[in-house]
């Protein structure tokens, strides 16, 4: 009797094993044909990729534009890609699609923020209140624009660093376009002692900006006595001058102020304080 039920849990654990290695190894199976699916999946979408882009590069369409569509195509074909595999796994795409619907509630709000963004970004590329190439400040951020994607915009700083913007935010709030127009004011503020002549200064001031060929002679520019701080005498100037040479003129022309008003006497204050004793 005992060594009957031997033989017979002997015989159950080697059916329970046989079993298991079979469902181990359709498993394995399964998983490396869903990892097949993935990788060949991986390859099609970059190659696809490549193909939309070279076909856009080919036709004179806007880089933002470019952008986005590119975005767009390799989120679409993820997603697709995600669904392929997931049947790979065995799981029938009618019942993932049901789960999604159970799970709607939570995926919505989940994704309303991606809704929005994607939103945003139909909306920079109908009415352009920015593009690639453009310099813009936004969201206290500001940089050269490099790819407006499906959901997000791509700043370059100009020490190099990178920053995604939403574009929900974007298309909502305050953007600055710095690049739009083709001519930008310089403004200046220079302090000088009290006991400097306005008019000589004013003559100085012009003389250095007739010298740089950057700055437009229209609209010319304009230098007035803005006013008497507490320790100088404060002169406004203001130049017009190309987008692309804003910085530049406003640096050199900094420099050359400097040098020339040392060269002609002309002191810059520093601050200081009059005490007076009284009487005792």
């Amino acid at each position: 009797m005992v060594l009957l039920t031997v033989v017979d849990m002997s015989t159950r654990l080697e059916g329970a094993m046989a079993a298991l290695v079979e469902h181990a190894s359709q498993l394995g199976l399964t998983i490396v044909k869903a990892l097949i699916v993935f990788l060949v999946g991986r390859l099609i979408i970059n190659l696809l990729n490549k193909l939309v882009r070279k076909i856009l590069s080919k036709r004179e369409i806007d880089p933002s534009i470019k952008s986005f569509a590119e975005s767009l195509v390799n989120v679409s074909l993820t997603v697709l890609l995600i669904i392929s595999v997931v049947g790979a796994l065995g799981v029938q795409t009618a019942s993932f699609a049901a789960l999604l619907a159970s799970a709607g509630v939570a995926i919505g709000m989940a994704l309303s923020g991606n809704l929005s963004n994607f939103a945003g970004g139909l909306i920079v590329l109908l009415f352009k209140p920015y593009k690639v190439g453009d310099y813009i400040e936004a969201q206290n951020e500001s940089g050269t624009v490099r790819e407006i994607q499906m959901f997000h915009t791509v700043l370059r700083t100009a020490d190099n660093k990178v920053i995604y913007i939403p574009n929900g935010a974007l298309s909502s709030g305050v953007v600055v376009n710095y690049s739009r127009e083709d001519t930008r004011r310089v403004d200046w503020i220079f302090g000088v002692e009290y006991d400097s002549d306005y008019d000589e200064v004013k003559r100085v001031i012009e003389s250095v900006l007739t010298k740089d060929s950057r700055i437009l002679s229209e609209p010319a520019p304009f230098i007035a006595l803005k006013e008497l701080a507490d320790s100088s005498v404060n002169i406004v100037v203001r130049a017009w001058v190309k987008s692309s040479d804003y910085w530049d003129v406003y640096f050199d022309i900094n420099k050359e102020i400097y040098a020339t008003f040392n060269k002609r006497g002309i002191g810059f204050p520093f601050p200081q304080l009059t005490v007076h004793q009284a009487n005792s």
